[in-house]
């Protein structure tokens, strides 16, 4: 069973930084599935924010690109993602969740991932 553990939300000024880590564990081979950032802002629908295959590939959400940065660090049987927030906007709020596919390519669909966290929260005050 594969376990993602989400850390480094909290509250920060419009403009400010936050990094967000989750750590990934519990199967063989999770260095090799992609792996992705999705948020969901209260009201609204969970949306795409950006992923990163084993190969280091990347693809972001528009809202984001240019702020954001996906990275990851693969040991032999855990995954740590990371993603670098700067220039944090009032509409970054949001819950945000890592998330794992069993596949070799990567997707900005939440419904194709097979592994969730469980969350933290990100909180931009204006």
């Amino acid at each position: 069973q594969v376990q993602l553990v989400e850390s480094g939300g909290g509250l920060v000024q419009a403009g400010g930084s936050l990094r967000l880590s989750c750590v990934a564990s519990g199967r063989t081979f999770i260095n090799t599935y992609p792996m992705a950032w999705f948020r969901r802002a209260p009201g609204k629908e969970r949306e795409f924010v950006a992923t990163i295959r084993w190969n280091r590939d990347q693809y972001y959400a528009d809202s984001v690109k240019g702020r954001f940065s996906i990275s990851r660090f693969d040991a032999k049987n855990t995954s740590t993602l990371y993603l670098q927030m700067n220039s944090l906007k009032f509409e970054d709020t949001a819950v945000y969740y890592c998330a794992a596919r069993i596949d070799a390519y990567d997707s900005s669909n939440p419904k194709d991932y097979n592994y969730w966290g469980q969350g933290t929260q990100v909180t931009v005050s204006s």
